[in-house]
């Protein structure tokens, strides 16, 4: 368990708090591309860690991301107008509506028509805009300080072809550290994400089912390897043979987490981005590095399945939620489904909603299987004290991106095979995703 100080430190991620200031230093993965995808497109409202923003492309196709409100009497720029160069003033920019003061993706005003044409007035005010990037179909976000951005992240997934890339996002109403920690707990996979008929030891489908493994050693054994960018997790379960099969997880700083692959198939990945302390973006993403996606992969994915989640039409908001209790099918839960629950993104967030927006980590009785869970907490507990004590004048671990180039592994192996060397080759993203480099 954790203490309540060290609860609400994990967990709290303002400004000024020693979480928050950590978070901003990293780029953040703010929206979808499809967001804001056209010149001249209406702005996206956006919170970041309590930080309420707009993002917008200009007419000529840049993109910008300013503090929501207009600095005249705090309106909302998310109603303003994104305006071309045919306007009055010449110029692209994002126009308050509601006494018409002007700003560019800078954030300098560049029009205010409600003062005297000879007022310099306008050449004093500038709302703060923040660095802002598109990579891997995403729009990122730098919140820091404008003297320190780092290089744009160099994970796999941002970098290979678009049509080899599907990458959603939907809310959850719980704190980023509870939904990170969910995805780096190779323990539930047995129970949570599991076929109930795997439990039945006459089912015939079971010999032939390829997570059978999981089913066979519901009580993995952890290993942790700490990373210069995050750490390397190892669930080691034993197989009727009498050798080991290896799930090994990678956790990046400060939230990103990518699942072992399925034999040649696509890999998974998430990114858990804290909206405020209550809420989060899940972003979830199917890439595979050696070849396109084919449409039914695709339509799949879109459809809610695999990591992705159904979505409300026009929203990210999930069509299974609390609200309707993730539309539970007791039936199913009694014969084909562990949990009754479609969706592997539906099945993680009941049960992390379920917690509260953020848990009370006091009450927890924590064992052996969560391990990699405790060593995730235990270093962005200590990242955020030392980055406090340095008074952020030092460099967070996890911004190197070539030490973000990795990729997750699962394979079985004699019980005498040292796991970390024989997954090497496989953990190790593809050179030729990096030849800009």
């Amino acid at each position: 368990m954790l203490s309540a100080a060290d609860n609400e430190l994990l967990t709290r991620t303002g400004q000024g708090t020693a979480m928050g200031e950590l978070l901003r230093r990293f780029w953040v993965p703010a929206l979808l591309a499809e967001e804001v995808a056209e010149p001249q497109c209406p702005p996206v409202r956006l919170t970041l860690m309590g930080e309420s923003l707009v993002v917008w492309r200009d007419a000529d196709g840049r993109l910008g991301a300013l503090e929501e409100h207009c600095a005249h009497r705090q309106a909302s720029l998310y109603f303003g107008r994104n305006e071309s160069r045919e306007s009055r003033d010449g110029a692209c920019g994002l126009r308050c509506v509601y006494h018409g003061w002007k700003y560019d993706i800078e954030g300098r005003c560049i029009d205010m028509p409600n003062e005297p044409a000879k007022s310099r007035f306008k050449d004093h005010i500038r709302i703060r805009s923040y660095p802002v990037a598109e990579r891997g179909d995403v729009v990122w976000i730098y919140l820091g300080p404008g003297d320190t951005i780092p290089a744009l992240p160099d994970l796999e997934w941002a970098v290979v072809p678009q049509n080899q890339r599907f990458v959603s996002k939907r809310l959850q109403r719980t704190n980023f550290a509870q939904a990170m920690e969910g995805g780096i707990d190779s323990s539930h996979v047995s129970f949570l994400h599991s076929d109930a008929r795997l439990w039945n030891p006459d089912w015939t489908g079971a010999k032939n089912s390829t997570r059978n493994h999981l089913v066979e050693d519901g009580a993995p054994k952890f290993f942790v390897e700490p990373t210069q960018y995050g750490m390397l997790v190892g669930a080691r379960r034993n197989t009727t043979d009498g050798r080991y099969y290896w799930r090994v997880t990678q956790w990046l700083m400060p939230w990103y987490n990518i699942v072992p692959r399925d034999g040649d198939g696509p890999i998974s990945a998430h990114a858990w981005v804290p909206i405020d302390d209550e809420t989060c973006w899940a972003w979830s993403v199917s890439f595979n590095p050696d070849s396109a996606l084919t449409k039914q992969q695709t339509d799949h994915y879109r459809a809610g399945g695999s990591i992705h989640a159904e979505a409300i039409p026009g929203t990210y908001l999930p069509t299974r939620n609390a609200g309707n209790d993730y539309l539970i099918d007791r039936t199913l839960q009694k014969t084909v489904s562990f949990t009754g629950i479609n969706g592997i993104a539906m099945q993680d967030v009941a049960m992390q909603e379920g917690m509260g927006p953020i848990v009370d980590r006091t009450k927890e009785h924590l064992g052996s299987s969560d391990a990699a869970v405790i060593a995730a907490r235990k270093r962005m507990l200590a990242e955020a004290r030392a980055f406090a004590e340095a008074g952020g004048d030092t460099t967070p671990s996890g911004l190197d991106p070539l030490q973000q180039r990795v990729r997750s592994a699962s394979m079985i192996l004699p019980s005498d095979v040292s796991w970390v060397e024989a997954t090497e080759d496989s953990r190790r993203a593809a050179r030729k995703h990096y030849e800009y480099s």
